[in-house]
């Protein structure tokens, strides 16, 4: 008899489940359908270029269910074309996480990297991009971006380098004037500073250029006066020597002249026998 009763208080709480299931489907598919009325309006509005009503009934169907991935997806579009891409991004990853349909996922991450290429964040439009792809390998505008958003980011890595090696050449530049204004200032005193000790070594070596000049002076005076030939000791000067000289020519002359006198008066030789 208890498990008889058992039994039957286990088939009314599978009853109650089921019914409370059904109850929360049917729930969740009346408020789906809510939603998908407002977004159904919110485009007619879109359409009408009432974009502020068309927004609130996006947020309206957006907070009724979320199981409508159309809505968050419509808004983000609303968005981009108003150029706010952070709200849009926002919108589109929601839709994204709300959907199970490869397709709809697919453009979801599409207009994710849409996105990122606005914002020039190349890297992350490449991540996007190739999730758009995993849910739809076929897509030839997904791939043409992806390639196109590659090449940006290589391009933007090449002048993120040359921006950082004209940073450090800036850096190096501005460093160096300091360092050369720094010293400027030491420089002066310095040069100050020499000119005094160089003036100072001037007068000393002009001082000592005329002790110098002074002492050739001197020195050429003392040579000069040992280069006049001076009369030495116990010999005969020059004009001594002169006069010596002539007297004894005169005296040579003279007995020269009484020689021939002797020839002319003298006797006659005889002339030598021949052979």
């Amino acid at each position: 008899m208890k498990a008889n009763i058992s039994i039957v208080f286990a088939c009314l709480f599978s009853l109650m489940n089921l019914a409370a299931q059904e109850g929360e489907e049917k729930a969740r598919e009346k408020a789906l359908n809510a939603s998908q009325d407002l977004t159904y309006e919110a485009n007619d509005e879109l359409v009408e270029n009432d974009f502020v009503s068309a927004e609130a009934k996006y947020r309206r169907a957006i907070s009724k269910s979320d199981s409508n991935a159309v809505a968050p997806y419509n808004l983000g579009n609303s968005y981009y074309n108003r150029e706010s891409f952070g709200e849009a991004f926002g919108r589109y990853k929601m839709a994204g996480e709300r959907t199970v349909e490869k397709p709809k996922k697919h453009k979801a991450f599409h207009n994710m990297g849409n996105v990122f290429m606005k914002k020039k964040e190349y890297a992350k439009a490449v991540e996007a991009y190739k999730n758009a792809l995993r849910n739809n390998p076929e897509d030839e505008e997904t791939r043409y971006n992806l390639a196109l958003a590659k090449k940006m980011m290589e391009q933007d890595k090449q002048n993120q380098s040359q921006d950082d090696n004209e940073d450090q050449k800036d850096q190096k530049d501005q460093k160096e004037n300091e360092d050369q204004q720094s010293q400027g200032g030491d420089d002066e005193d310095q040069e100050e500073q020499q000119d005094k000790e160089e003036e100072k070594q001037g007068d000393d070596k002009q001082e000592e250029q005329n002790k110098k000049d002074e002492g050739n002076d001197q020195k050429d005076q003392d040579q000069k006066e040992q280069e006049q030939p001076k009369p030495r000791p116990n010999q005969l000067s020059e004009q001594q020597i002169k006069n010596l000289l002539e007297a004894m020519q005169n005296e040579e002359k003279k007995v020269q002249e009484k020689m021939e006198a002797k020839k002319v008066k003298g006797p006659r030789i005889k002339n030598e026998k021949d052979w």
